[in-house]
C-alpha cells in the first residue's frame, strides 16, 4: 500500500477551525509536501477516561437496582459512546431497554458525567509532548471520537489539551459515528486536509475499521480499551508509548508500510 503525501486543499471558509499552538522547542516548519492530518481517537487513546466513565456507569446501574460492572469488563465496553456502553452493561445483566428507558438512562449518565468528566481522567503519558512535537513538524491535528462533541471539548479544555487540535469532532458533529468512515472523512475535511495525507491514531477495532473503510493508515496504541489484543486487528503500526508516535508517523509518511 502506498500513499502520496501531498497538500492540495485549503481550509474552507465555512469551517470553524480551532486555533493551534505555535511551533514548540524551536522546531522547524515542515514543507507543504510533508504536512499530514493526524486524527486521534479520544477515550483510550489520548486520555484514560475509564475511571470517570465507569464510576458514572455504575452509579446509574445501582440507581436502577442493578449490580455494578466489574472495572475490567466495563473498560472493554468503552468505545461506542456512552449510549452503547449503557446498552452493553444492561445486556450483560440479561435485560433489554426500550428506547425510552435507554434515553432516560443516557440522560442521567450525561448529566452526572459532565459534572465529573475530569475527576480522575488523565492524558496518557507523553501525550502532550508528542502533540507538541507533531505540531512543531507542521502537521494538522484533530480529534474524531464517538463521545459527544461538547463533552469532548469540555474534557480536553479541562486537561489543557484543546489548544493542540484544529478540530474536535464527536458523534453529534456530523450525525454519524465511527466505524462509519464518513466521520473520519468529514473530520479531515473540516481541518482542510486530504485523505491521502491523513493518518489515524486509535485504540480499538472501531478505529481500525473506520480507517480501513476510509483507506487511511492507522496507528494503534496497545494500552487502550480494545476488547482483543490490538495486534490481532493488524493496524499499520502499534505503539506502546506516545513517545514512539513521531517515529511511527515518519515511517508511514515515508511509505514504509
Amino acid at each position: 500500500m502506498t500513499f502520496a503525501w501531498r497538500v492540495r486543499g485549503q481550509v474552507a471558509s465555512e469551517c470553524q477551525i480551532r486555533s493551534t499552538t505555535a511551533l514548540p522547542y524551536g522546531a522547524t516548519t515542515a514543507t507543504r509536501n510533508d504536512m499530514l492530518t493526524i486524527v486521534f481517537d479520544l477515550d483510550g487513546t489520548l486520555v484514560d477516561t475509564a475511571p470517570d466513565l465507569i464510576s458514572t456507569l455504575n452509579l446509574i446501574l445501582t440507581q436502577e437496582g442493578m449490580p455494578p460492572v466489574d472495572y475490567d469488563a466495563a473498560r472493554r465496553m468503552i468505545g461506542g459512546g456512552a449510549r452503547g456502553m449503557i446498552e452493553r452493561a444492561v445486556a450483560a445483566e440479561g435485560r433489554v431497554c426500550s428506547k425510552a428507558e435507554l434515553d432516560r438512562l443516557f440522560g442521567a449518565f450525561i448529566e452526572h458525567y459532565a459534572a465529573h468528566i475530569a475527576d480522575r481522567s488523565r492524558p496518557f503519558p507523553k501525550v502532550e509532548a508528542a502533540l507538541e512535537h507533531l505540531a512543531g513538524d507542521g502537521h494538522r491535528l484533530a480529534v474524531c471520537t464517538n463521545k459527544l462533541e461538547w463533552l469532548s471539548v469540555r474534557l480536553l479544555d479541562m486537561l489543557k489539551l484543546s489548544r493542540h487540535f484544529a478540530a474536535i469532532c464527536g458523534q453529534d458533529t456530523f450525525g454519524v459515528q465511527k466505524p462509519d468512515p464518513q466521520m473520519l472523512r468529514l473530520t479531515v475535511q473540516r481541518v482542510g486536509g486530504e485523505l491521502d495525507q491523513a493518518v489515524m491514531v486509535g485504540d480499538s477495532g472501531t478505529d481500525i475499521r473506520t480507517s480501513r473503510a476510509a483507506t487511511v493508515p492507522v496507528i494503534a496504541v496497545d494500552f487502550g480499551y480494545s476488547e482483543v489484543p490490538i495486534a490481532t486487528l493488524r493496524p499499520d503500526r502499534i505503539i506502546g508509548s506516545f513517545g514512539d508516535l513521531p517515529a511511527a508517523i515518519r515511517e508511514i509518511a515515508a511509505g514504509r508500510l
